[in-house]
């Protein structure tokens, strides 16, 4: 069995932590092998180095080399594009930044346009004006006020992108920012987030989900609850979601993520556990249970 027969996609921000292989990657693993072991286990991934900056030619090609045909990397446009001022501006960065990962072909979808929290309302003009000049599947994470009151400007904001079947990416951080922790690593998360509320949206087929959890992983039970209802409830309903799971520094990232998915197995019947990679025999996992 592999995570090509899951019905949604699973993931984390990154493959890349060292700290994984305490219950993750086997103990001598390197970091040139991450991804290979990462998505073995995992089926998608969030691209957020690629907001950072974009890859190399030669390292886009060695994702492709590593990445199966059935993984989803959900890359980030660069912060050039989503933060460079009038988003109709930048179609021509956008479809650079498109063709750069064209070697990795439809394991990039959705491309994800994360927006600052400067682009309200009087920006939808741009942002529909870059919408419609692509071509290639797009979610879209918004943070201005105004799209969180439940007023005519969020109304319109979700109508423009169900109307194009573009997903809205739902961020909920609440798990976060119950915890009262003041190690560095939490408070810089609550710093970096926004703090806003979930909005679960289904535009498409493909709903998206951010969940950025509680640094001690059993604290997360009561945020991840309604969730599972959620994704279960797009499976049944023949979607298929994505779900990328966070915590503060991402230690436990991927542990979270294994909770979620073995949780999610109890309220589906059926549904095939996650792989498991072949690990020294010391070494335990994290509180998945």
């Amino acid at each position: 069995m592999t995570n090509a027969d899951l019905p949604y996609f699973i993931g984390c921000p990154s493959w890349s932590e060292s700290a994984w292989r305490e219950y993750l990657y086997p103990a001598d693993a390197k970091p040139a092998d991450y991804l290979t072991l990462y998505s073995q286990v995992f089926n998608a991934v969030e691209g957020n180095t690629t907001f950072y900056a974009s890859p190399a030619p030669a390292t886009v090609q060695r994702w492709a080399a590593s990445m199966p045909e059935h993984f989803r990397f959900t890359a980030k446009f660069p912060r050039e594009v989503s933060h460079g001022g009038d988003l109709g501006q930048q179609v021509s960065a956008a479809e650079d930044f498109i063709a750069l990962l064209k070697p990795l072909g439809g394991r990039v979808a959705p491309f994800w346009l994360q927006l600052p929290a400067t682009v309200g309302p009087q920006q939808l003009g741009q942002l529909v004006g870059l919408l419609d000049a692509l071509t290639v599947p797009v979610a879209v994470e918004v943070r201005h006020p105004a799209f969180f009151a439940r007023g005519d400007e969020e109304r319109l904001l979700n109508r423009l992108l169900l109307d194009r079947g573009i997903e809205r990416i739902c961020l909920d951080p609440r798990a976060l920012f119950s915890c009262t922790s003041q190690a560095p690593s939490v408070r810089h998360a609550q710093a970096k987030k926004p703090r806003v509320p979930p909005r679960p949206a289904a535009f498409s087929r493909s709903p998206q989900v951010r969940f950025i959890g509680h640094p001690e992983l059993e604290c997360n039970e009561p945020f991840l609850l309604p969730w599972l209802d959620k994704i279960a409830t797009w499976i049944e309903e023949g979607r298929t979601p994505y779900i990328f799971l966070h915590t503060a520094d991402n230690r436990l990232a991927a542990a979270l993520a294994q909770r979620f998915h073995l949780r999610l197995m109890e309220r589906l019947p059926g549904l095939p556990a996650l792989p498991e990679l072949d690990r020294a025999p010391e070494v335990q996992q994290l509180g998945l249970l």
